[in-house]
């Protein structure tokens, strides 16, 4: 290879891309061979590579400083013509699994397998193929990788994170092999959303697209821990709780929700920001998006350790005021119920006038859970409550409602146990006798 690709940012874009096919000719014919004992061609091909790839970053410096006027009407870097050979054929679209068959040619595993179940020629050469064999292009790949990693190429992030949403949904098989299979596969997805300035901030569709992806990735079971893990997503997600589009927003909160299920991660998300980002979302969010975002919080405060963590973050109150605006009470009740062993959250509780609220909920009975969850608040309201005056409001209820002693008869298994205790200390508040706990 001449040396002169080393002055190429002097060059045209047309000269440029000449030699960029020339370059990935010489790869990808050196690299469908077996060179394992050929030291030489292996070093010639790994120079191609690099020269390759020193080429694709001068032509996108020479195609982003033509027409520099556009410059001033858009944010983004000017998009650049991706190499056709990193599209497969049959599926034009970019390579994300690149595989060699027998003819040399480079294709996507997913269409080239279902291809070779009809027939046994190669698709562009026509060729009759000697097997019907693939073996992974990590020479592509590698490319493609550095090519969709470079910040000047945003519209071709794009392109590729709205084809990997899609296959991720709706492939069971794709969602287990990017974790699995793929190297350093969830830093290279967030890689393009986890920078900083207006490429990144002004492109909404990118970041709802990775983060959606990341989402389907994260519901098969032994993909939660490994993405946890990766010290990019729980900031991710925290950041885009806050911000980007609705669908992005809930599904920062969906993919938190679907980690949660982990013991481990539990943990890792309590002592982030997320939780707080979570508790936000809850307030500010669509009808949706707070559903998620109280899930997850649920599932996080099941680990006791978060509980406090929770309460101090703000959580009572935000929810306190939803249940009182009548918006997803039966989910809210449930995260309130979970923290309300805790003596700070029945101090807001009180404060704030919910029990009055769950006096309201218990009188209809209207589902058997949310009444369950009710008499669970108002039981740890009597038995926490630091001057007792919860059990004076509870006995007033009573004896106006007699919301306790039919709840006794009629209410579920668990909820019956509770409104005795209830019954039994109001009893003996009004008797004149210090409440056993």
């Amino acid at each position: 290879m001449a040396d002169s690709t080393a002055d190429a940012t002097v060059e045209t874009a047309g000269a440029l891309r000449e030699t960029l096919k020339r370059l990935l000719t010489e790869i990808f014919d050196d690299g469908s061979e077996d060179r394992s004992d050929d030291t030489e061609g292996s070093l010639r091909v790994l120079k191609a590579i690099d020269e390759a790839i020193r080429v694709l970053t001068c032509l996108k410096k020479v195609e982003s400083k033509k027409n520099p006027e556009s410059d001033h009407t858009s944010s983004s870097p000017a998009p650049v013509e991706m190499p056709k050979e990193f599209k497969c054929t049959l599926s034009n679209n970019i390579m994300i699994e690149p595989v060699i068959i027998a003819s040399g040619e480079t294709y996507e595993k997913r269409y080239i397998t279902e291809w070779l179940k009809h027939t046994s020629t190669c698709p562009k050469t026509k060729q009759v193929l000697s097997h019907s064999l693939w073996t992974p292009n990590n020479l592509i790949d590698e490319l493609i990788r550095k090519w969709i990693s470079s910040p000047s190429s945003v519209a071709d992030q794009s392109e590729a994170a709205e084809e990997l949403r899609l296959r991720t949904k709706k492939f069971t098989n794709v969602r287990v092999f990017f974790v699995a299979q793929l190297r350093d596969s969830i830093t290279r997805l967030l890689s393009p959303i986890s920078g900083l300035g207006e490429a990144v901030d002004g492109n909404p569709e990118l970041q709802e697209n990775i983060i959606t992806t990341l989402f389907n990735i994260s519901i098969v079971d032994q993909n939660k821990t490994v993405i946890a893990a990766n010290p990019l997503v729980i900031p991710l997600l925290t950041k885009f709780l806050k911000q980007g589009t609705a669908d992005t927003r809930r599904n920062s909160a969906g993919t938190l929700l679907s980690l949660s299920v982990i013991d481990s991660n539990k943990i890792l998300i309590g002592n982030s920001e997320a939780l707080k980002a979570l508790i936000v979302l809850i307030e500010e969010g669509d009808f949706l998006a707070t559903r998620e975002a109280a899930s997850a919080v649920f599932n996080i405060c099941i680990a006791s350790e978060n509980r406090e963590k929770a309460v101090l973050a703000g959580l009572v109150p935000v929810l306190t005021n939803k249940i009182k605006a009548g918006s997803n009470v039966d989910e809210f009740l449930a995260v309130l119920a979970l923290v309300s062993s805790h003596n700070q959250a029945i101090e807001e509780m009180e404060k704030l006038g919910l029990i009055y609220d769950l006096f309201s909920i218990l009188r209809k009975q209207s589902c058997s859970k949310t009444c369950e969850n009710a008499v669970v608040i108002v039981l740890n309201m009597c038995e926490r409550s630091r001057d007792k005056s919860q059990l004076k409001v509870v006995g007033e209820e009573e004896k106006q409602f007699g919301t306790f002693t039919k709840l006794a008869r009629q209410g579920s298994d668990r909820a019956v146990r509770k409104t005795k205790a209830i019954l039994q200390l109001t009893k003996r508040f009004a008797a004149g006798k210090e409440p056993q706990r």
